[in-house]
């Protein structure tokens, strides 16, 4: 649609500067037509745009449009409007064209400015812009005239009653015809989606009027009006005037000022509507309690009240629960946010924020909070100054508060108080009023709408993360023969609850299980299963069952448990004697050793079985010899995963960033963090576990065979003396001696078969271990004053520092440890 064909204006008269032949039909005016893009660039510049504004079309096309379309400065009633007619009464109301740039208009608007053009004197122009709605790219279409041309067309033909111009997408349109009816009938026949009954309305509308209308229609929007320099400006301003000031004295308007009564009324609900249309865009962007409360704060300050106190209960800050019921003297209110436009500071030593106070019974603050209903208070008295300051001790709030308008608003949710806003306006404001309540009232049910999510959110957030917490274990940084570092990074807000876990379990003969699991999903549903599981693994590991058949039994115990979930599972098993690893893989990613020698760091390589759950898939194990001072790591997909991305680029990321110095195990995982957990796109969980794998010393083991028969508890007594005071520890060679004649005679006692086997093993402490092929496992039991049996695992719990039994395949194996003294 280019309006660049439309005729220059008439003989002699000026559209603008480079304007081209006059246009030889009387009485039209032509039209600049800019469109413009969703980026604010200008996408179409008709000849008409030319003309008027003096700048080529290729100037023109991809710039933006305030540099183009300046129409900030606005006539004022300081310019000169000698020799401007009708128009001379203009006192710059109306919006700038830049408030339908930036979007925050959403209906037609109309405007006069001044501009300074190139190579001319200055130029007053008239425009209207249009949204532009649909797919497209473009967004606002401007229309733009020289209102000098349209003050002479007022001059030279004649009444004003005969000439108007109706714009509307495309057209502008004068009444050069005899006739309304002459008019109404030729109307559809320049514009054909025009019916003759819209078109005999547009007429009978402009010759009651009597001055230019703007027309559009959007979705049965009402006509437009533009308000800029029309004829009897001067006296519908005074007749407004006169409405405006019975309204507010309450006083009956009289019947010639009813229209401008309806439409002050209009306007008032309409920028409430605003308002409040703009409060709710601004609040709740986010599920964050502390940014909501501040959010819902500035909301109101400075357009709706100049100080804005905003106080909620005690449990909504904390975001706890809290009984229902309605409020009493007793409840605690903490101020939570306080915003004014007085000068800084002058608030904060008498309120501040972060107080938590109850309100008695006679204050308006009960009332508000305990009936659900805003309180408005005209102004506050002296005597009503008096009786709020009391509230506040050692602190006179009287000077900040009396004399002001008051607005006291609940902020609800589910008929349930959280908290009330304390609205306050200066003297010279005008005082809340009805209209004010209720949008006030309007305005609290949203924000308390929002603060309530909020709230719950938090709630939700807090019993998450206690249950992420106790469902994560504490493992020790050091277990026998290595160092443990672990880390878990949450995945996005909404599913922090997953169903990652890391783990580890302590196992006969100095060994440590390493576990890493990941629960497919989110969730509680996900964390309780990943809670089953993990226990299952725990009690499994105990029994000190190989790799393979561990996760067997896990897959069974999933199926038992139901077929909701999957979880993958990589279970490792350290012998820091032997020098190996024994692992089992169910579906996870593979772990990264960590070379010592070289710093070289690989992914090893493992049959990668089903996950746990699928049900009838072999698991295979594998042995991984390995040297003192290697590193191994163990992850869930999480981190190596980012959608979009091959898995292959995070593992390989994984690897480098394992193998990378470190001066420590923690200062290793966070290099790995850094490396993989900061890349965009990454939501799911993340679970870390890293081992670096001392080794014991040989020569740090002692073991012995002890034959089937009850003489052998005395060697071996004798034989740990004798060990102890080799390695230097003659302290603990009398308690260890005591504890080992107690389990060996035990074990001599229930073989069946085999030899009892005992070995000490020096390593963080000092390890003892009796095994014997009896399946059953011993227990604490009471014993009686003539019992002879019972005492010798009390003498255990009593001595060592911890102590155990677990089965093995053979039989059983009984342990303590005792705390290396201090050297």
């Amino acid at each position: 649609m280019d309006h660049g064909t439309q005729r220059d204006a008439p003989p002699g008269r000026r559209a603008g500067p480079g304007a081209g032949p006059a246009d030889p039909v009387a009485g039209r005016v032509p039209l600049a037509v800019v469109v413009v893009d969703r980026d604010g660039l200008v996408s179409h510049w008709s000849r008409g745009a030319r003309r008027l504004f003096a700048l080529p079309r290729e100037e023109a096309i991809g710039r933006p449009a305030p540099d183009l379309l300046p129409v900030s400065g606005v006539l004022s009633e300081d310019d000169d409007h000698t020799g401007y007619g009708s128009y001379a009464a203009y006192d710059g109301l109306g919006p700038g064209l830049e408030s339908s740039l930036d979007g925050r208009l959403s209906y037609p608007a109309a405007g006069r400015a001044r501009l300074t053009v190139p190579g001319s004197d200055r130029l007053d122009v008239l425009w209207w812009a249009y949204p532009l709605v649909g797919p497209g790219r473009e967004r606002l279409l401007v229309l733009a005239a020289d209102a000098d041309g349209l003050r002479r067309e007022h001059a030279d033909g004649g009444p004003e009653q005969t000439t108007f111009e109706r714009i509307a997408p495309g057209f502008a349109l004068h009444t050069d015809f005899p006739g309304a009816e002459e008019l109404a009938r030729r109307l559809p026949e320049i514009l054909p989606s025009m019916s003759v009954g819209e078109s005999a309305r547009i007429v009978a509308q402009v010759l009651e009027l009597g001055y230019p209308v703007l027309e559009f229609s959007q979705n049965d929007r009402v006509p437009v009006t533009p308000d800029w320099g029309v004829p009897r400006r001067v006296e519908r301003r005074a007749r407004r005037e006169r409405a405006a000031r019975a309204m507010a004295a309450g006083e009956p308007v009289p019947d010639d000022l009813r229209d401008e009564a309806e439409d002050l009324e209009y306007a008032a609900v309409r920028e409430r509507l605003e308002f409040l249309n703009e409060v709710s865009g601004r609040i709740g962007t986010s599920l964050d309690l502390s940014r909501t409360i501040v959010e819902v704060s500035k909301a109101v300050v400075p357009r709706f009240t100049d100080v804005a106190g905003t106080y909620l209960r005690e449990q909504v800050v904390a975001g706890e629960g809290f009984p229902d019921g309605v409020p009493d003297t007793t409840t605690m209110w903490h101020r939570v946010a306080l915003e004014h436009t007085d000068e800084p500071g002058r608030w904060d030593d008498v309120v501040p924020v972060g107080e938590a106070m109850p309100f008695p019974a006679h204050t308006p603050f009960f009332q508000c909070m305990t009936s659900g209903d805003p309180v408005l208070v005209p102004r506050i008295t002296e005597e009503m100054g008096h009786a709020i300051a009391s509230q506040f001790e050692k602190r006179d709030i009287r000077p900040l508060i009396t004399g002001r308008s008051m607005l006291l608003v609940p902020l609800k949710a589910r008929n349930v108080v959280l908290g009330f806003m304390i609205l306050l306006r200066h003297p010279e404001r005008p005082v809340f009023n009805d209209m004010d309540r209720v949008t006030g009232a309007e305005l609290a049910a949203r924000a308390g709408l929002v603060l309530d999510n909020a709230r719950m959110y938090t709630y939700q957030e807090n019993v998450a993360e206690t249950l992420q917490d106790s469902m994560l274990p504490h493992i020790p940084a050091r277990m026998a023969g290595c160092d443990i570092a672990t880390r878990y990074l949450p995945g996005t807000l909404l599913g922090r609850v997953g169903g990652d876990w890391f783990d580890s379990v302590k196992l006969p003969g100095a060994r440590t299980a390493l576990v890493v699991g990941d629960v497919m999903g989110h969730g509680l549903n996900s964390a309780a299963m990943m809670g089953q599981l993990r226990t299952a693994v725990q009690t499994m590991a105990g029994l000190d069952l190989p790799p393979a058949q561990l996760l067997r039994n896990l897959d069974d115990l999933a199926q038992r448990l139901g077929d909701t979930h999957l979880a993958t599972c990589l279970y490792a098993v350290y012998d820091p004697i032997a020098g190996e690893l024994h692992l089992a893989n169910a579906g996870h990613i593979p772990p990264v050793l960590v070379r010592a020698a070289d710093g070289a760091s690989e992914l090893i390589d493992l049959p990668t079985g089903a996950p746990i759950g699928v049900g009838g898939v072999p698991f295979e194990a594998v042995r991984v010899p390995v040297a003192p001072g290697d590193r191994l790591v163990m992850c869930t997909d999480g981190l190596v995963e980012v959608r979009g991305e091959d898995i292959g680029v995070g593992l390989a990321t994984l690897c480098e960033s394992a193998a990378h110095p470190a001066a420590s195990m923690d200062d290793a995982c966070d290099t790995i963090i850094r490396a993989l957990g900061t890349r965009g796109g990454r939501k799911d969980d993340v679970a870390l576990l890293m081992a670096r794998l001392n080794g014991i010393e040989s020569d740090a083991v002692a073991e012995w065979r002890l034959a089937r028969d009850p003489a052998e508890a005395g060697r071996a007594r004798a034989a740990v003396r004798e060990q102890l005071h080799d390695w230097g520890l003659p302290k603990l060679a009398d308690p260890a001696e005591l504890m080992v004649s107690e389990l060996v005679t035990n074990a001599l006692r229930h073989a069946h078969a085999r030899p009892v086997e005992l070995r000490l093993v020096r390593a963080d402490t000092l390890l003892c271990e009796v095994d014997d092929d009896d399946h059953e496992l011993p227990a604490l039991r009471g014993a009686g004053p003539d019992d002879e049996n019972g005492r010798g695992l009390r003498v255990v719990s009593a001595l060592a520092r911890e102590w155990g039994a677990s089965r093995t395949k053979a039989g059983k194996t009984v342990w303590f440890e005792l705390t290396l003294p201090r050297r």
